[in-house]
């Protein structure tokens, strides 16, 4: 059995994965995170936020590791500020709350507007916009990992964190809310993930095929 990973790849713009709308997921459920052992819902959680801190972001969805199921995990840091290279301060250090959603359903509770965040994407790093419309304030209804059904109400930046992150459920990237020569603006550089995505892919299923002829 391969060790548990203490972090996963994150899934690249290009990578189908990322456009597919995901399916329902249940706490019981064994997960299985491509080029790895099947885990818990738990274990895929842990892992997912270990992987987005080490990525220094603040939300994760599950086709970001590439597991098409409708999860994303976030944090609720001290302040919105985006973090410095070299800082000295963990950024674990900065967290207020933990979220680990299943299934979430958003609901808008203020239909009110806002542009003036700067949106960015682990999958597509290095790429920074503001412009995105994201409602002021929303709802989620979720299940929790202890299958407990759950209601949260948030407003202003994690609103827009937990839009994002539905966002990826349904296939979604920020640059899709945006107008189509902010995409071509990039195209350089999006070109370059997409070839990137394209190799890893070809590389986790050569590795993948080398582990069976193991096992015989």
């Amino acid at each position: 059995m391969a060790e548990a990973p203490r972090v996963y790849p994150i899934r690249l713009y290009g990578d189908p994965v990322l456009r597919r709308k995901a399916r329902a997921v249940q706490p019981t459920d064994l997960l299985t995170v491509p080029g790895f052992d099947p885990q818990t819902v738990r274990e895929v959680a842990n892992t997912m936020l270990e992987t987005m801190f080490e990525a220094r972001g603040v939300g994760l969805a599950a086709p970001q590791v590439g597991l098409p199921v409708r999860m994303f995990v976030a944090v609720e840091y001290e302040d919105d500020e985006e973090e410095q290279e070299g800082q000295d301060e963990p950024l674990k250090s900065r967290v207020l709350r933990e979220f680990v959603m299943l299934n979430p359903v958003l609901t808008v509770i203020d239909k009110k507007k806002d542009r003036s965040y700067q949106e960015g994407c682990l999958s597509i790093p290095g790429i920074y916009e503001e412009g995105v419309s994201r409602a002021r304030a929303v709802q989620v209804r979720y299940t929790d990992l202890d299958g407990q059904e759950r209601t949260l109400e948030a407003d202003d930046y994690l609103a827009r964190v937990f839009q994002h992150e539905v966002d990826h459920l349904d296939g979604v990237f920020f640059l899709d809310r945006l107008p189509p020569q902010v995409t071509e603006d990039h195209r350089k550089e999006l070109a370059a993930m997409q070839r990137q995505a394209k190799q890893f892919l070809q590389d986790l299923a050569l590795r993948e095929k080398a582990r069976q002829e193991r096992q015989g």
